[in-house]
């Protein structure tokens, strides 16, 4: 038996929320099911849900950081941390799924790290409901699960037998292995849903402009529309990638078939492709501002005050900390946009930064550049190839980069360079 087929939850992430039910003891050897598969697996909890089960238990088998306050003091990144999760799974299962957990989802409700995160993922959602059969059956419970259902949650429903009130009924937490069994399989039918050269691999792409405070109403930015990143992402979602599309401040649609998470600062950028820096392919296509003012002002800067304190301090080197980080059989794709030594300052980065490629282009050059619909590239690997494209629309421009730098495929079978 080969490592996969022991394994075949393999590289799958499963996201598990835990509410506050007394089935939720059960949960200890669902986590265990989950590792055991070889998935990687991380532990969302309502605070009510540590009374059952504690989050020293599921943390100490799940080998993560179990997450209960949306927001936690003294850590880092804490306010987007329920987005990155969000980003991060492949799966969010809930079980088990109270009756005041199901309202909140069905809501809207965000009081915890758990309904944070069910408002913002872009994963499939999987509910195990589980309470008292007369709770269960109660026309406004079976209303909500029928509204998680339209909106297309999966919902296994509970299994009949002895409940913790002593009655006999529907609403028992069905066991570890049968949820772990149902779980893999729509994990199996996630999958199966996807073809192409891209099929199974995770593509994360950056897009657009930053914007950096410098009071309540200004900032610095630049002219960066995301149109590249965003034809980007779209050209990798049609070969078939799952696409995480991390997008700055712009006016786009979002692809067809991708998750979409917007930001506005470069260090919201930075938080955001934190939770996804494990993908098989990283495209950072964004215009990331390389300062921030050191001190924005709380209050907005009067236009007669005598001169404004606009001291900048560099941000965070987001491609840089990637490139540090960078894995065996990861594929990093940068862009350089620069007006003067361009093929000099481009290798200079590929090679600073740890990149597979580089994509450079001159604002200056005609056909090139922000808020046009069309580019002019040249692709620098770090094996020393270099591929000139001409002047093409920016979904082509997308399309060649994809297969160049991502399928490994050969320049001259590229329609647009022929």
């Amino acid at each position: 038996m080969s490592a996969t087929e022991n394994k075949p939850l393999a590289g799958r992430r499963i996201l598990l929320g835990v509410t506050g039910g007394i089935a939720a003891y059960k949960t200890a050897g669902l986590v265990r099911l989950f590792k055991k598969a070889g998935a990687d697996v991380r532990v969302v909890m309502t605070p009510d849900a540590s009374r059952f089960v504690t989050p020293l238990t599921l943390g100490t088998l799940s080998e993560n950081e179990v997450h209960v306050e949306i927001f936690p003091e003294n850590e880092a990144g804490s306010w987007t941390k329920h987005v990155a999760l969000g980003l991060w799974a492949d799966l969010f299962l809930v079980a088990p799924l109270t009756a005041q957990t199901l309202s909140k989802l069905v809501d809207g409700a965000c009081d915890s790290m758990l309904t944070a995160v069910a408002l913002t993922a872009r994963c499939p959602i999987m509910v195990c409901p589980a309470m008292d059969h007369d709770m269960y059956i109660h026309p406004a419970i079976r209303s909500n699960l029928d509204t998680l259902s339209s909106r297309g949650v999966e919902v296994m429903e509970a299994e009949h037998g002895e409940l913790a009130s002593g009655l006999i009924g529907q609403g028992r937490l069905p066991e570890p292995e049968s949820i772990f069994e149902h779980a893999s399989e729509l994990l199996s039918r996630i999958a199966g849903s996807s073809s192409g050269p891209l099929a199974g691999k995770r593509v994360v792409v950056t897009a657009g402009p930053t914007r950096e405070r410098i009071d309540p109403v200004r900032f610095i930015s630049n002219h960066s529309t995301g149109t590249m990143g965003f034809e980007l992402a779209r050209a990798a979602a049609r070969r078939g990638a799952d696409v995480v599309l991390i997008a700055g401040p712009v006016s786009l649609s979002t692809p067809e078939g991708v998750r979409r998470v917007d930001v506005e600062s470069t260090a919201d950028m930075h938080a955001a492709v934190n939770g996804q820096a494990d993908a098989d392919i990283i495209i950072m296509s964004a215009a990331v501002a390389d300062f921030t003012p050191a001190r924005p002002s709380e209050s907005k800067i009067k236009k007669d005050a005598s001169s404004p304190d606009m001291t900048l301090k560099p941000t965070a080197d987001i491609l840089a900390d990637l490139g540090s980080r960078k894995r065996d059989g990861q594929l990093l794709v940068g862009f350089a946009l620069e007006t003067d030594n361009g093929l000099e300052n481009a290798r200079g980065k590929l090679q600073r930064k740890n990149l597979d490629w580089i994509v450079l282009n001159n604002p200056k050059k005609a056909g090139a550049g922000f808020g046009t619909g069309t580019n002019r590239v040249t692709l620098l690997a770090a094996d020393d190839q270099r591929v000139d494209l001409p002047v093409l629309p920016k979904s082509e421009v997308a399309d060649a980069i994809i297969e160049l730098a991502v399928l490994g495929t050969d320049p001259d079978a590229i329609d647009p360079l022929s």
